[in-house]
């Protein structure tokens, strides 16, 4: 009985990562300088077109653990404008999502010159994904199921649209972005799933320090379902060190649910909020980047010791000639 009470609450810890998600799912590789991944108004906002690559594995000794791919390009188009484009590959288990995102973004400039960083930014995502659920393995031999069809369940493709404004001043910046804005019925696992998959993130940080020297930047990333009430909190802390080659930089992200569940406990009964605690390092060598993310469950109730790991790939194309005066590693 207590092992199955551990089951059900590991389960609780994970979904709530991904419950009702179409889309990709919100982790931390937005700190591996792509913040386009989750906020659409960043497309276009750098001063040089990015292109990144993305691969995550959860629990590598688990039979069809968590994994995700994506593959993410966005740069400026003229003087006012930018647009990107994402494909990812989201497999958990029996369910799998692909899906591609187009986006345009504007951004107007307050700056009186070229070097100054003052800029608003609006950004909208269309976004088109497919879900599937693998059914061949759900009945043994001889047993039978009416809701079950033994077959793998291809869905029709989903259409939603992402939606959001960022801010860049000088070293500070601020995101909002709502996901999932339109409401869309799915009938994967039943007929009364919820249209309602709206998801609001809201981030922010400040870059502070000697560029000679270290550079510091601490952010906050917060999240909301608005279906369920989920809330989710990252406390982020990055470190940039400059050489001549390029940058080395490493992060602390620590996520925490505001929701908990509860589980027996000896005598008595326990709760226990999902945490994650995320470090990274990355290196930028003159236009390429690398980076590498390990994420942690904390907690007494587990699925595995072992973590969830992900490497980032990239490379900066056609760059201005001139850069902000500013500590702005996202848009520099």
């Amino acid at each position: 009985m207590y092992h199955k009470i551990k089951i059900i609450i590991v389960l609780f810890l994970i979904t709530q990562y991904s419950f009702s998600q179409e889309g990709i799912p919100v982790y931390s590789d937005y700190l591996s300088d792509n913040y386009y991944l989750i906020h659409p108004s960043m497309a276009g906002a750098a001063n040089c077109a990015k292109l990144r690559l993305t691969a995550r594995k959860q629990w590598f000794d688990q039979t069809d653990a968590p994994a995700l791919q994506t593959l993410s390009f966005n740069g400026r188009i003229g003087e006012k404008s930018g647009a990107g484009i994402i494909l990812f590959n989201d497999k958990n288990g029996y369910h799998s999502q692909k899906g591609v995102k187009f986006t345009y973004a504007h951004h107007i400039m307050f700056s009186r010159d070229d070097i100054d960083l003052n800029q608003l930014s609006f950004g909208i995502s269309a976004n088109f994904s497919q879900s599937q659920l693998d059914e061949t393995e759900f009945l043994q031999s001889g047993d039978f199921d009416p809701i079950i069809n033994g077959i793998i369940v291809q869905d029709a493709s989903y259409f939603n649209v992402d939606f959001g404004a960022s801010y860049n001043y000088l070293d500070f910046y601020v995101h909002g972005t709502v996901q999932n804005a339109v409401e869309t019925k799915r009938k994967i696992y039943t007929d009364s799933e919820s249209a309602n998959l709206k998801k609001y993130l809201l981030s922010a940080g400040y870059v502070f320090g000697d560029k000679d020297k270290i550079l510091w930047e601490p952010s906050v990333l917060f999240q909301l379902v608005d279906k369920t009430k989920e809330k989710w909190i990252d406390i982020n802390i990055k470190a940039y060190k400059n050489f001549d080659f390029g940058r080395l930089w490493g992060a602390l992200s620590f996520r925490r649910s505001f929701d908990g569940a509860e589980y027996l406990r000896g005598s008595g009964v326990s709760s226990q909020k999902m945490q994650y605690i995320t470090p990274i390092i990355g290196l930028n060598f003159n236009k390429f980047l690398f980076a590498y993310t390990y994420s942690y469950l904390s907690g007494d109730v587990n699925f595995n010791t072992g973590g969830f790991h992900q490497i980032t790939l990239g490379i900066d194309l056609f760059c201005k000639r001139e850069k902000y005066e500013c500590n702005c590693p996202a848009i520099n």
